[in-house]
């Protein structure tokens, strides 16, 4: 996640020299960033019944029970390693920068940066579909068009106010959108059948992001799992009549039409999240590679009333106010392929990291020696091989175009650096060098 943080250094050669990062804004706190990191990577159990109609009560409960141990984890623990080593808003960016080389961070960077930025486009999509059952009109035509606009525009003038904003409201939005499921399960306690049941802004990041982060693993679990028992448990439905929109029936059948009503509307609210997390991320990765010389200056301008980074947020809003009025099936098939790639490369960073710098100094450092850690990594990578393995060959297309035009960005910024056409920070981001013990300044 993004954070600033001001940095003791030291040298073997000279003496104790401070490096600070001015800044005026409130840092995000562990609750706020628990539910930031959790609309990041879930948004509640909205959309879960097609995997119930695909695998059946059973292999769904144990996916979502098992899952987040071979994939959450390894990916919480990895993010909460490296980002305390290397604390800044560039992110993976950096990661993969240290680890290989500024080609690949840069790749890293575009890779991250568009399939979020796409996948940005589907929420007020699915926004403007829950609301479309409260206000038949807007279901298409131009008063859809004049809805998705709006909903963009104000979501992303929220974001605009501010990360700590974000985290509060992402508070609010997943309290709201999380009610009607626990109602439904404590009504439903009484009437489950027991046959039926088979289970960069960041305040002290060191301390407050791995903390964060397993906790949201846990529950975003309990947040899957829990509404899924007591539907399962509460009523005998066969899983083929488990399709999109489900829920909303099955809270119907508990408790009434009003809690119906309310699940709808949470769906609506828990979509809202998803954008804010994912555009405040999108937004400060472009300042982060701004504050390391892989994007010109302009990209990490801030806002003088907010001190957000404004430029992101516009050039990210606007790609997905662009992607949302287009049939994107594919092009968000593509996006998944990209995000794939990018994870790929986040775990060979980490590991290379860990071998090429083991005398590194982390904050928090995974308990675990180098060869396991490589079995840890490859677990997840297996999974990522078999995402891209069965894409189309319009998903190869696609993410092939991209990653060439990603390829074709990184030598042009090198070739503008070098005609000197656009101003570039060339001092870097403050790092840790990585051949001592402690923390020290350095360029990347």
């Amino acid at each position: 996640m993004p954070q600033e943080l001001s940095i003791t250094s030291t040298t073997t050669t000279t003496t104790t020299t401070t490096i600070t990062t001015v800044t005026n804004t409130k840092k995000l706190t562990l609750i706020p960033l628990i539910f930031v990191i959790y609309f990041e990577v879930a948004g509640g159990p909205y959309g879960e019944e097609p995997a119930v109609q695909a695998a059946g009560p059973l292999l769904t409960i144990i996916g979502f029970l098992v899952f987040p141990f071979i994939w959450s984890v390894p990916e919480a623990l990895v993010t909460a390693e490296l980002s305390t080593a290397y604390p800044g808003n560039g992110g993976f960016v950096i990661w993969a920068e240290r680890a290989f080389g500024p080609f690949w961070g840069s790749l890293m960077g575009t890779w991250k940066f568009l399939s979020s930025v796409i996948n940005i486009a589907a929420f007020p999509v699915l926004c403007i579909d829950y609301m479309k059952q409260i206000i038949p009109a807007i279901e298409s035509g131009v008063p859809r068009y004049l809805a998705l606009l709006c909903s963009t525009l104000g979501l992303s003038f929220l974001n605009y106010t501010g990360l700590t904003i974000v985290g509060y409201t992402s508070v609010v939005l997943a309290v709201v959108s999380l009610l009607p499921f626990i109602f439904m399960c404590l009504i439903a306690l009484p009437k489950i059948k027991p046959h039926s049941t088979f289970a960069g802004e960041v305040d002290q990041p060191q301390k407050t992001l791995p903390r964060a982060l397993f906790i949201t693993v846990i529950f975003t679990c309990m947040a899957y799992v829990f509404p899924l028992l007591a539907v399962i448990g509460a009523l005998s439905v066969e899983p083929s009549e488990w399709g999109a929109g489900f829920m909303a029936q099955a809270a119907e059948l508990i408790a009434g039409k009003w809690l119906k009503i309310f699940l709808e509307v949470g769906a609506m609210l828990a979509a809202i999240g998803p954008f804010e997390a994912q555009l405040s991320s999108t937004a400060f990765q472009l300042l982060g590679m701004a504050d390391i010389g892989s994007l010109p200056k302009f990209f990490g301008l801030r806002s003088k009333w907010f001190n957000t980074p404004w430029v992101g947020i516009l050039l990210s809003t606007s790609i997905s106010l662009g992607v949302s009025y287009m049939n994107f099936t594919d092009i968000i098939s593509s996006a998944n392929f990209l995000y794939s790639l990018s994870m790929l490369l986040e775990f060979a960073s980490f590991v290379w990291l860990r071998r090429k710098f083991p005398r590194l100094k982390r904050p928090y450092r995974v308990p675990i020696r180098l060869p396991l850690l490589v079995v840890m990594c490859l677990i997840p990578c297996g999974f990522l091989v078999v995402i891209m393995a069965i894409a189309t060959k319009k998903v190869y297309l696609v993410s092939g175009i991209m990653t060439v035009a990603g390829i074709g960005w990184y030598y042009l910024m090198k070739f503008c650096k070098s005609r000197k056409w656009f101003q570039f920070n060339t001092g870097g981001e403050v790092v840790v060098e990585e051949n001592d013990h402690e923390r020290v300044a350095g360029h990347l």
